[in-house]
């Protein structure tokens, strides 16, 4: 079989999974595009392929400094693409002593009297100096502090937006967790786990809906039962889902602060 590479073929797979056309699938198209949404919602969520790690490149807008949180809808992957962003795990400061280029800053004098040749100077020294100054930055200043909610899509960072510390065009970094987009990676389309989950949930649905007929005869003598295939399609979507945690879930680390 060819690899998929549309919502379509998708979609056309799935069904020829539970016997279509040969078996009619009684299920709405707009139940089956409701259940393969929530099977790539949950591929996102769960599945360690289903997200991507980009940095958000923002530059301070006066808005940004009146609202006093800046608005992750206008965020852009690194191929300057729109992506609902699920977690933000750090940001860069707007000023940090590590990124002076000053003949006075202590990086550029260690460089310059430490470091002038590498091929007969030692780095340790130079290691150790730049370990020991990270360890007081984190000790007196530590990480910002930001505050996420995928719902609002606002980061809020608790620092000094009034006091002039924050100015309109300063840029700010910060690390985000994305989702995958189908349509922007038609290979989502041929995942084995979301081929196998779509078509789990349709199975369920076309369970739900033939539940209320019990022993339908179909042309040929065979005798279909919904709560049958409803019954099926639950144990195999409980195994899809213990599968999920055992091999391919990953620990964000958003998820882990």
């Amino acid at each position: 079989m060819a690899a998929l590479k549309s919502r379509e073929e998708f979609t056309d797979y799935c069904l020829r999974r539970l016997g279509a056309p040969v078996i009619e699938i009684n299920v709405d198209p707009d139940q089956v595009d409701d259940r393969i949404d929530d099977a790539i919602q949950y591929w996102q969520d769960c599945h360690n392929e289903g997200t991507q790690k980009f940095y958000w490149i923002h530059k301070i807008t006066q808005n940004d400094i009146n609202n006093m949180w800046l608005d992750a809808l206008q965020a852009t992957d690194s191929d300057g693409d729109g992506v609902e962003i699920i977690g933000v795990t750090r940001i860069f400061p707007l000023t940090d002593s590590q990124a002076s280029v000053s003949m006075f800053d202590l990086r550029y004098q260690l460089r310059l009297n430490e470091l002038y040749d590498f091929t007969s100077a030692s780095y340790i020294n130079y290691t150790m100096t730049m370990q020991h100054l990270r360890s007081l930055e984190q000790m007196f200043s530590g990480e910002q502090q930001i505050r996420w909610n995928r719902a609002m899509q606002r980061l809020y960072i608790d620092w000094g937006w009034n006091d002039y510390s924050v100015i309109v065009g300063q840029v700010v970094i910060m690390e985000c967790y994305g989702n995958v987009d189908p349509t922007k990676y038609p290979n989502v389309w041929n995942d084995r786990f979301l081929k196998g989950y779509s078509t789990a949930l349709i199975k369920r649905q076309w369970g739900t809906n033939m539940k209320k007929h019990k022993n339908i005869q179909l042309p040929g003598g065979v005798t279909l039962s919904g709560q049958e295939i409803f019954d099926e399609a639950t144990v195999e979507i409980d195994q899809l889902h213990h599968e999920m945690e055992t091999n391919f879930g990953g620990i964000l680390e958003f998820q882990m602060n």
